[in-house]
């Protein structure tokens, strides 16, 4: 039976070991906050699963610990911030309290942020998103490293460059969370450590063949991760892993082109308000009919009923927060160093 976890007892843990490590008490609540909400809906790669690699970070210098963005540019909707490698959560946080005030008055708001740290879960600031009625979607690079050859290569150029989108309906939010690759680098270096295969070949060696194994992206010289589409129609995911690029690192004017500082992030968030548009209630006319036209579709024989993307993760994070975090069983171990060494225990399974 897996063990449960109260939500609000890790977030405080999480909190409680960032402060210690040396990080200010509001960039450390937002980092727990999301750390949590990732877990909640089931992301469990880009939830807790953060905390232990965050730390370390922390600990070395590679995260700031205090201080705000610095903002390069701004016209009425448009901005452009130097993250100054501060927390990935927090400069998210920041970016959105002033970006939904932006795009009610102007119809739409957009952000870059360069030299941020990671930014975890991208679906969990867009249930924020469209709780507000608004539309989101964010995208996000690391130009520090590479893990994704383009279509037709073998040596890596990107990352997964994951983009999401969230949009209201009636019935509740639509979470769009995907990336440009078959796979992250989160779960490879998951499955890499619990001696696992993929069920499918998701990954390349450095010579080209397809393999199932996550161990290639550490051997030399590395193997890659595949776009979406893999070796017959990876021209798709390459081309939105470039698109992905464009929106973060070209609009940046940083990126892979520059010399690297370490793990972090560069994002693109932009945020439409539908009243500047057809209007609230158009838009939830029209995005109630497709929901509705894709729940309602009929299963192909023996599947299960279609969802909307988002949908499970809402259901589970309702779920969660009633009866504890079914936390992965990687986790706890990861954290336990980091809990005796700050005396911040780590809470009982509910």
């Amino acid at each position: 039976m897996t063990a449960r976890y109260g939500a609000q007892a890790l977030q405080q843990m999480a909190h409680d070991l960032l402060v210690a490590a040396g990080l200010d008490a509001a960039p450390a609540a937002s980092v727990a906050r999301t750390l949590c909400d990732g877990d909640l809906l089931g992301h469990d790669t880009h939830g807790l699963a953060l905390l232990a690699p965050y730390l370390r970070e922390i600990e070395q210098g590679r995260m700031t610990r205090s201080g705000k963005p610095l903002e390069l540019n701004a016209k009425l909707a448009s901005m452009l911030w130097d993250g100054q490698r501060l927390p990935g959560p927090w400069l998210m946080e920041l970016a959105l309290d002033r970006m939904i005030p932006a795009a009610r008055e102007f119809g739409l708001a957009s952000m870059v942020i360069r030299r941020s740290h990671h930014i975890a879960c991208l679906a969990v600031y867009l249930m924020r998103v469209a709780e507000e009625g608004l539309l989101g979607v964010v995208a996000c690079s690391d130009p520090n490293t590479a893990s994704v050859a383009p279509f037709g290569g073998t040596r890596a150029v990107m990352t997964p460059n994951p983009v999401a989108i969230g949009f209201p309906t009636s019935s509740g939010s639509v979470l769009i969370d995907i990336s440009a690759s078959i796979t992250t680098n989160g779960m490879v270096n998951r499955k890499a450590a619990a001696g696992e295969r993929f069920a499918e070949a998701w990954l390349m060696d450095a010579e080209g063949n397809p393999t199932n194994d996550p161990g290639v992206l550490a051997q030399d010289p590395p193997g890659t991760i595949l776009p979406i589409g893999g070796v017959a129609y990876g021209h798709k995911g390459y081309g939105l892993g470039l698109a992905v690029e464009a929106l973060t690192a070209g609009l940046a004017g940083h990126g892979r082109a520059d010399p690297r500082e370490g793990w972090g992030a560069t994002v693109h968030i932009t945020i439409h308000d539908p009243d500047a548009y057809g209007g609230q209630d158009a838009f939830l006319h029209q995005m109630d009919w497709l929901a509705d036209a894709c729940k309602d579709n009929p299963p192909r024989p023996g599947g299960p009923a279609v969802r909307l993307p988002g949908q499970a993760g809402m259901q589970r994070r309702q779920q969660q927060q009633a009866e504890g975090i079914a936390l992965h069983p990687s986790i706890a171990p990861m954290l336990a160093p980091f809990c005796s060494q700050y005396a911040c225990p780590f809470p009982p399974a509910v």
